[in-house]
């Protein structure tokens, strides 16, 4: 079969059309008006130097916005009152005949502002953290298995360490943009950049209090998400408010770099507590991991930054705990890998730490720690190949030749060390995703489904599930996706899409060759065959989680403290790979992304004001070429039935998951200087060791 990416070719010749892209006749377009405080309410807006302006056909405010209904997301109710939340909200939008009349004349509104107290710095020792009903995904806020406490107090070898992880914000490749239009007769039609249509149909249809049927959102092109395009955000809500005032025309609003740190989510910063016990053998006997992380008194979101220590490492005892402070900041959202990116940071920084203490070799510390059941529920794992990864990792890059301690490896003015670790990723579904097969009597075979392709390869991998499903050639199957006019899908979040897309597809193709052995005869309009995700007998009665081991070699400047990697490896286990050249670009994108977060992002709010500081690509540095060396990524084979018919686990996530761990514990060795915070500036390891 093919490994040709089928999006491929249109994205060379510049015919994919993303979001801001799609031809609409006679657009207006919007510049929105922000927040200059970040907690109290508008008092005053003078808007006539603005509306002086030629071109300009309007202003929108809290005075003349549509009214929302009250169960709306509370995130995406923007304009229903003069208050404010945030630096930085919506507090407005000018409507113009051309995007640089819109800019000009937002600059010209005067507004007056009543400023009340905020709270802005986030401090993890502040005893009025709060433990939140749940964090991301519903998972439990707490648990506590055994008797923690005895545990570490009859520990042979204890480790406690601090980690921390900073303030991220997304910036995909494509900022995020919508055009918006409302027909005569009330229908409401928005391009959109998007990592699933039905759920901003589905917010549009709660906030505006429309019949489904009315809203058509369509995004057959993304140009990158890493979840920030995973939820609607408020100016989707913005720019199809904006259109009603100028109906018929369409609003067309794509958002500046410098907006994007604003209004469409972030990853909060994180400390994190971990403490390990082991027994002179160097298997654990207890973990206990505390996180503190920033929330928004706009809307509550916790991320689940322990969670994956829940289910890492055999342990009988064990705790976790997630608290969070509430602030007058915009709400924080899903960024790629949610939860297991920054949490296994720590986690995995703290197991090299406590290997160190037992004598042990990372890897080897490792695989005594292996486990063939879930700690968390005790079920056993539909597969679990972490020791193979680590091994095989080990074997292709050249782990054992490594210096035997800290420090021990130089290269002219270069301290060279190399460090490991662990990857995780939970193998999720979302329910509710419906596809379409249809029979032609050409021969061919149409497959329908509302799926979104971030840039990831879903025409691709869908393309090939569904013919594999029917028998038949890929040439012979069209996908058609993107469009909520197709049946419900679920978005593409939580490294999900195959896995729900796919088995929808898969149900449908099944159903399908059933009525045709039936039929005698083709009928002239084809057979469609519609089907939803179906359920999977397996679920409940085992664990299902992807594993990956990352090697990463690392130079530290022995008189600057500047941090180089040189080389990355990641061997993962994620079952079966629908296609080997989308897969190992998900996998290479995450590790890319990974190392860019090891080494350099980190957004900084100012204190006094609330706003991000570093807002553009210039200050927000994102990984260049010049910042990357060799980056592999491949994985073993891994037959895994229960997870779904494919076999296939996802792999947009778990690539990211333990770069940053693997790059801290390798400049740790090159320099012996132990870093637990991100990203790992060269200030870091100035001290010494």
């Amino acid at each position: 079969m093919s490994e040709l990416r089928l999006d491929g070719p249109d994205k060379v010749r510049g015919t994919a059309r993303y979001a801001a892209e799609h031809p609409v006749e006679d657009p207006v377009h919007l510049y929105a008006l922000q927040s200059r405080i970040a907690r109290g309410s508008v008092t005053a807006l003078d808007v006539g130097a603005a509306r002086a302006q030629d071109g300009v056909l309007g202003l929108l405010t809290h005075d003349n916005a549509p009214r929302l209904a009250p169960e709306a997301d509370r995130d995406l109710v923007v304009l229903q009152s003069a208050e404010i939340g945030y630096r930085g909200q919506f507090i407005g939008a000018v409507l113009a005949e051309t995007p640089e009349a819109a800019r000009h004349a937002a600059g010209l509104v005067q507004v007056q502002y009543a400023e009340q107290p905020a709270e802005l710095a986030f401090a993890p020792d502040d005893p009025q953290l709060v433990a939140p009903e749940k964090v991301n995904a519903g998972h439990p806020t707490d648990t506590d298995q055994g008797d923690v406490d005895a545990a570490f107090a009859a520990a042979e070898v204890l480790v406690r360490g601090t980690y921390r992880t900073p303030l991220e914000h997304n910036n995909p490749m494509e900022p995020h943009a919508t055009i918006a239009s409302w027909s005569a007769d009330g229908e409401l039609t928005l391009y959109d950049s998007t990592q699933g249509v039905h759920w901003v149909r589905d917010a549009l249809v709660r906030a505006f209090g429309l019949d489904p049927e009315r809203v058509h959102v369509i995004s057959p092109h993304v140009g990158g998400g890493f979840g920030s395009k995973g939820i609607p955000h408020s100016n989707v809500v913005l720019t199809a408010m904006a259109a009603r005032l100028v109906a018929p025309r369409p609003v067309k609003y794509p958002l500046t770099r410098g907006q994007m740190f604003d209004v469409v989510g972030y990853r909060t910063p994180t400390v994190q507590h971990i403490r390990m016990a082991a027994d002179s053998a160097g298997r654990l006997t207890a973990i206990s991991h505390d996180v503190a992380e920033q929330s928004s008194r706009t809307k509550e979101f916790a991320e689940q930054t322990a969670v994956p220590t829940r289910t890492t490492y055999a342990a009988p005892n064990r705790r976790t705990a997630h608290r969070i402070a509430v602030l007058d900041v915009p709400v924080p959202s899903w960024m790629r890998a949610p939860g297991e990116c920054p949490g296994m940071f720590g986690l995995e920084v703290a197991a090299d730490e406590t290997a160190e203490a037992c004598g042990l070799d990372p890897i080897e510390f490792r695989e005594r720690n292996d486990t063939a059941q879930d700690p968390a529920t005790g079920l056993p794992f539909s597969s679990r190949n972490l020791v193979s990864c680590l091994r095989t990792g080990a074997q292709r890059f050249g782990w054992y030749d490594r210096a035997p301690s800290p420090r021990g490896n130089r290269d002219g003015e270069w301290l060279v060390g190399t460090g490991v670790a662990a990857s995780t990723y939970p193998v999720l579904r979302m329910p509710g995703s419906r596809a379409t097969v249809r029979a032609r009597p050409d021969g061919t075979y149409q497959v329908l489904i509302g799926a979104s392709d971030i840039g990831t390869g879903a025409w691709t991998a869908l393309t090939r599930i569904a013919a594999e499903a029917l028998d038949v050639p890929e040439s012979s199957v069209r996908v058609s996706l993107g469009d909520t006019d197709l049946p419900w899908a679920s978005g593409a979040g939580g490294s999900t899409g195959t896995n729900c897309w796919g088995s929808a597809i898969v149900h449908a193709a099944r159903l399908l060759r059933e009525q045709l052995a039936e039929r005698e005869a083709m009928p002239d309009e084809g057979v469609a065959v519609t089907a939803g995700l179906p359920d999977n007998p397996h679920a409940g009665n085992c664990a299902m989680h992807a594993f990956g081991a990352q090697f990463a070699e690392v130079r530290v400047h022995v008189h600057t403290g500047e941090v180089r990697v040189p080389r990355l490896l990641g061997i993962f286990a994620v079952g079966r790979v629908i296609n080997a050249v989308t897969g190992r670009s998900q996998l290479i994108g995450g590790m890319t992304m990974g190392l860019s977060g090891a080494l350099h992002e980190h957004s900084y709010r100012d204190p006094r004001f609330g706003h991000v500081v570093n807002r553009d690509l210039a200050q927000y540095h994102i990984a260049g070429h010049a910042d990357i060396g060799e980056i592999e990524a491949d994985w073993i084979e891994e037959h895994d039935p229960y997870v779904n018919p494919m076999g296939a686990k996802g792999i947009g996530e778990i690539g990211i998951v333990g770069t940053a761990a693997a790059v801290a514990n390798g400049a740790y060795h090159a320099s012996g200087v132990r870093v637990r915070e991100l990203p790992l500036t060269p200030d870091r390891f100035l001290r010494g060791p």
